[in-house]
Parts: C-alpha cells; structure tokens; sequence
C-alpha cells in the first residue's frame, strides 16, 4: 500500500479546515502526454523513477497507453492516444504535455464524490468500481480549475500493481533512484480573477482552508507580478497553492503560462528530498536543468535566514534557495520547464521545520524566471 508522508498522522494540522473529506494522501498524477513511451524513458533516465505498471494494447485497452512511474511514495502515470481524435488528442493539442488528473487516495471513493458533489463541486465520474483478479478498486471524479480533474481513488481492496486494467511492467532497463520521496504541494495557475473563485471551491468544496496568502506586494520584481493563496485539507497532506496574474509592466510567468497552455492548468510539482544536495546533484548529472541563482543571492542570504547546517558554498554551486519560518528552515530548488512549451516544471524543496512556501526567495525565484522568459522573447 502506497502512503503518503508529508505529515505523519491524521490529527487535524490545519484547524479550519473541515474533515468531511478525509484524504490520505496524493494517490497518483497523470500526465496527458504525446509520447507515453518516451516520456517515461525520460522520467526513469532523468529522475530516477521506477518501472510500475502498464496498461495497452497488449492489455485490452484500445483507444490509449499508459506507463505507470514510482519513485518513494511519489506515482506518475503518463498516458497517450493510440488513435486520432477523442478527448485526449485533443487535450495535448490544446494543452501540450500537462497534468490531467490529481488523484486523491481515500477511504470511500463514494462518499467523497457524494460529499463533493452535493456542495456545488461538477461530477465527472461517478462512483465506479473495476474489479480484476487482484481485488478491487472504486473510483470518482470531479472537475476542478481548467480541465484538471479529482480523483478519489480508494484501494483498500485491492493488492494489483496499480489499478485493474494495469499489469506488472519490469522492463530490463532502470536506474537509481534521485532521493525524492513525495508531492510536498502542487501548484495551479488561473487566469486575471479567477484565483478567488477557486479558494472558495477548495474552501466549500472540498472543507480546505487558507494556510496563507501572498500579493503583488509580495511576490513581485521591477517587471512582472502575482498573487497566490496556498489552500490545505485538514491533515495538512493536501496542499494547493492557487496563482493568477497580477498588474505588471511586462507579461509575468502566470500570463505566459496560460497563454502557451491555452487556459488554467498545474504549473508546477513540488517533490520531497531529505537531501537537496544529493537530489539536485544527481539530477543535473543526468541532464535536467535548473535555474540559474546569481551568486549575490548568497552574500546576504545568511543574514535574513540566520544559521543553517549546510554550507553555503555547496547551496551557492548548485544554485539552491533558503527561506525560514517560525517552524525551521527550508531548501529549494526549480527547474526550467520541462516540456517544449513553457509550462510545468518542478521544484524539489527539502524541509527543515519549515511549513511555509519560500517567501523570502520570491523576488530571485521571479528575477530567474525573468531572464528565461526574457530569452524565450516572452517577457
């Protein structure tokens, strides 16, 4: 059974936060993509994921291909058409390469869809239970920003690979593991206005409530800006950070974003390390980049974050960010999109007491993300 850590039990961290929708913690995320073949050669090569499951032609499945990823307690599956038309060619066409499913692991799939449901959240999929040799699974659906939608996936009785319809996948090739455990948070961009609408879905929906909120006196540079409010469930192991664009002299990450994804979509996956340096350091052996971090960054860093245990020469080499909170520190870290539109990327981020979101580091975070757009031509 898969588990999620990112707290250690279900006592209610998040005090106004409501448990009518007890979640255990993130179950799986699908990725629409063109190539679910090569797609996963790159997440097993460059991020050191594992072979799971597959499900096919060689499985029954006709009209699509999925290849199902682990790495810890963290699953990606990553799913292609295999004929013309239907909802998921015409999702990449609209889209690129992006997250189309969050699923939510839970105990009764049922009465998550039904508590949903019935306070405005639009049904996708109703409580529906696949049944192979291995047990059975019931699942539900909701729609949420853009086209992404909410799982609920309840798997108790089941003891398959993955979900039925899925086999065993062993493939000869594999590699070593990056060090990443779990999906600390993952964040969405909305467009101009919409942030609101959709804290209030998270809030009466689905019982999350506001950990924090962040403006454009906050989260801007000389250039560009945003506002985010970072929504949690109860337990505090779900974690959505909500952005939309703000009034800026030039076109800030949040507009671009939306205008090469064509609409609302996850930005950003935000993975667990309990070693940043080793992370980051095996990762960008194996290709995959981050963004550049100006050394002056770390001639005052010390003197706004206070004493640290690593050494500041290893964060300045790789290029690693540090924030503190009432609660302890945190390390983090982004890497430029990876997909050929400027869309979602990463952040590996390791925690040291720290609850927050890297406030402290917004300013040089925007500033590299600048220069990128800026050579993209879309700044």
């Amino acid at each position: 059974m898969i588990t999620d850590t990112t707290s250690l039990h279900l006592e209610k961290i998040v005090p106004e936060a409501e448990d009518f929708l007890p979640l255990l913690g993130t179950d799986y995320v699908e990725l629409y993509v063109g190539n679910a073949k090569q797609a996963a050669l790159y997440y097993m090569s460059a991020w050191g994921f594992q072979p799971l499951a597959y499900s096919g032609l060689e499985t029954g499945s006709k009209d699509k291909v999925s290849y199902v990823l682990i790495q810890d307690k963290i699953r990606l599956v990553l799913t292609s058409p295999l004929k013309p038309g239907g909802p998921i060619n015409e999702h990449i066409n609209k889209h690129g390469d992006g997250v189309k499913v969050i699923a939510l692991w839970v105990d009764d799939a049922a009465k998550s869809w039904k508590e949903t449901t019935n306070r405005g959240g639009q049904s996708f999929m109703e409580p529906t239970t696949l049944n192979d040799a291995n047990g059975e699974v019931v699942i539900s659906a909701i729609h949420t920003y853009g086209e992404t939608l909410h799982y609920f996936v309840e798997r108790g009785n089941y003891s398959g690979p993955f979900l039925p319809g899925y086999k065993e996948w062993n493939p000869h090739y594999r590699t070593e593991p990056t060090g990443l455990k779990f999906v600390d948070h993952m964040v969405g961009n909305v467009g101009w206005n919409e942030m609101n609408k959709w804290v209030e879905f998270y809030s009466k929906v689905m019982g999350f409530a506001q950990l924090v909120s962040f403006d454009d006196n906050d989260i801007s540079t000389e250039y560009t800006a945003l506002m985010s409010k970072v929504m949690s469930n109860g337990n505090g192991r779900i974690k959505f950070p909500i952005n939309e664009p703000a009034e800026g002299r030039k076109k800030s990450q949040i507009e671009e974003f939306i205008d090469f994804y064509n609409g609302s979509g996850v930005q950003h996956i935000a993975v667990a390390t309990d070693n940043i340096f080793e992370t980051v350091t095996a990762l960008k052996k194996r290709g995959v980049e981050f963004l550049y971090v100006p050394d002056n960054y770390y001639e005052t860093v010390l003197d706004r974050v206070g004493e640290i245990d690593e050494d500041i020469k290893s964060l300045k080499e790789l290029g690693v960010l540090v924030d503190r909170d009432d609660e302890g520190y945190l390390l983090q870290l982004f890497t430029k999109p990876v997909l050929d539109r400027p869309t979602m990327f990463f952040e590996i981020i390791q925690r040291k007491g720290a609850k927050s979101f890297g406030k402290g580091n917004f300013k040089a975070l925007f500033e590299a993300i600048e220069r990128e757009q800026a050579i993209r031509g879309t700044l």
